[in-house]
């Protein structure tokens, strides 16, 4: 009978997924309290609740910052926790970002795998049960606006409505995950004075890069001092250039200044290895041209010597490794402004290692660098719900019989809205052995994907749906 459902409303399920993509649902300022992450995020959530509506769900907009679609009647809840926001689009992508095109039996734009097909996938397995099964828990499709940034939106929900009894979040990897990694934000920054400087920095920019991806561009504009030759100093940047597998353009800009462009390939912050980090190569080229011209820049110097090209953290000293892992190390972020120089890192830290011991092995090494500060932009603890645990048993089996194969559950880097509420894993949307589109450009979900997801999902919500 699913296959059937699933074959009716084939081209809605599409449809929708093309006009929430549509919607380009970025975090912005926004000074109206009844849209704290902007206009978009807010189009975004009143898109998905009127669809819930026309589906013949009940609906409810929490103050702007969530919402949430249910159906069914009892005390206990079965949660489906996703998102609607998504990173920026970035650039080269080969269908617009936010045009929703199918080809080739995939749907593309920015949030199709993340976290905006799965979201349609889950909403239309609700439609399933809510026709076709009898369950006896409310089922309830919690909608975030703000999963790429900080979690506001969680935060606000939990202090205003009702968390799960159990559920999942549709925001990572088939069969499940039943361990998520601990996360690290933090930024090292100093004052930056180009007073008496042959050199100076005018401008750092990495395009509004998210902190939890990997750059792939990140450019900046150096003006020097008269007495130097620029025909001298573009031959140094060119030379120091040459030793490095780096992809550098350099531009003169007039007799003054000179703008270096690094360019890397984008991924998500819980993969780096996928990706090549823009900002990463960036420093370490400005680190080298400053040593050649004698100017001291700590924060550089900290960068090439404990951080540089690498994302393990090895060079830290930080060799954490267990069953969820290794950790990783993302520069995410740089910047100019009023004065400061400030670098930002994202950093996956295995479930059994704290944020408290990463943190110390960064002041350890600050200590010899008294100019820089260090501070925390946010941090969220780890998942760990264990392996025969029945929430876990259940989905990975519910997605084993349906794929016929025999996965264990697996851990991730990645952070999703499970760890926000006890008793909640990820399940899916991505497949195994499917290459990781989340943050990527030309991030697609495949209609084979969307459809059985939304198959696997329905019967995940019938069974917690029935669990005593």
């Amino acid at each position: 009978m699913i296959e059937n459902f699933i074959k009716d409303n084939q081209e809605n399920m599409i449809k929708h997924l093309q006009e929430l993509i549509q919607i380009p649902s970025v975090y912005s300022e926004s000074k109206n309290p009844l849209m704290p992450f902007g206009e978009n995020a807010n189009k975004a959530l009143e898109y998905m609740l009127n669809l819930g509506k026309q589906l013949g769900f009940k609906t409810k907009n929490v103050d702007g910052y969530c919402g949430y679609i249910e159906f069914g009647e009892g005390k206990e809840m079965v949660g489906i926790i996703g998102h609607l926001d998504v990173v920026p689009s970035g650039d080269n992508w080969t269908y617009p970002p936010f045009s929703g095109t199918v080809f080739d039996n995939k749907i593309y734009g920015r949030g199709a795998i993340d976290d905006k097909g799965p979201v349609i996938a889950s909403l239309y397995a609700m439609k399933y049960v809510l026709d076709n099964c009898k369950v006896n828990k409310r089922v309830r499709l919690i909608l975030g606006l703000n999963e790429e940034n900080d979690w506001k939106c969680m935060d606000y929900y939990k202090a205003h409505e009702e968390a799960p009894t159990i559920g999942f979040s549709p925001d990572a990897d088939f069969p499940c995950i039943y361990a998520e990694k601990s996360i690290l934000t933090p930024y090292f920054s100093m004052n930056y004075s180009e007073n008496s400087s042959p050199i100076s920095i005018q401008e750092v920019d990495c395009n509004q890069n998210a902190i939890n991806v990997v750059p792939k561009i990140c450019h900046a504009i150096l003006k020097i001092e008269p007495s130097l030759s620029m025909e001298d100093f573009i031959k140094n940047i060119k030379e120091i250039c040459s030793h490095y597998d780096f992809e550098i353009d350099t531009y003169k800009l007039n007799d003054e200044e000179v703008k270096l462009t690094a360019h890397g390939v984008g991924a998500h912050a819980a993969h780096p290895d996928l990706g090549i980090n823009a900002i990463s190569r960036l420093v370490i080229i400005l680190n080298d041209l400053f040593k050649v011209y004698d100017i001291s820049n700590p924060l550089f110097d900290f960068f090439a010597n404990y951080i540089n090209t690498e994302y393990d953290g090895k060079s830290l000293g930080m060799n954490y490794k267990d069953e969820s892992g290794s950790l990783t190390l993302n520069v995410g972020d740089i910047s100019l402004e009023n004065r400061i120089l400030k670098i930002g890192l994202n950093l996956r830290i295995p479930i059994h290692t704290s944020i408290e011991e990463v943190e110390n092995k960064f002041l350890t090494v600050l200590a010899d660098y008294p100019e820089i500060t260090y501070t925390k932009s946010g941090s969220k603890a780890g998942l760990y719900i264990p392996k025969d645990n029945y929430l876990v048993k259940t989905l990975c089996d519910i997605y084993n019989e349906e794929a016929n194969s025999y996965l264990e559950p697996i851990a991730i880097g990645g952070a999703t809205y499970a760890r926000a509420f006890d008793n909640c894993i990820s399940f899916g949307a991505n497949l195994p052995g499917q290459k990781d589109m989340c943050h990527q450009t030309d991030e697609f979900i495949s209609v084979d994907n969307l459809l059985f997801a939304c198959k696997v999902y329905a019967k995940a919500i019938c069974e917690l749906g029935n669990f005593l």
